[in-house]
């Protein structure tokens, strides 16, 4: 159980990270898509990065996970409003949803 905690808490934040540096144009137009704020866009981002190191950092400082991991939850719910709100097709909101399904086991972990 302790390794798939390790793998899931390393694919979660990873993925967050690997979206916000390396897919970040990708990010701007799914913003603008939703109608968001270059600032609302900006926190967003800063506040999900913050969020997956902290998780990454949990592997070995246990007592740093729960909290972000339901932060990060939270930013995933809201992705999926979003995309349901611009009726997006569902293979556009399996990303978030896994990474919700992830930090609720990691949360509970």
């Amino acid at each position: 159980m302790e390794k798939l905690l390790i793998l899931s808490q390393l694919v979660l934040g990873l993925s967050v990270a690997f979206v916000w540096i390396f897919r970040y144009d990708n990010v701007v137009k799914e913003f603008k898509q939703f109608g968001l704020s270059d600032l609302t866009r900006n926190f967003v981002g800063a506040a999900k990065i913050a969020m997956a190191t902290l998780i990454i950092a949990g592997i070995w400082f246990p007592s740093l996970v729960q909290i972000p991991a339901l932060i990060m939850g939270m930013f995933m719910v809201a992705a999926q409003y979003f995309h349901f709100k611009i009726k997006n097709p569902i293979n556009k909101h399996l990303p978030s949803l896994v990474l919700l399904l992830l930090c609720v086991f990691i949360a509970l972990g």
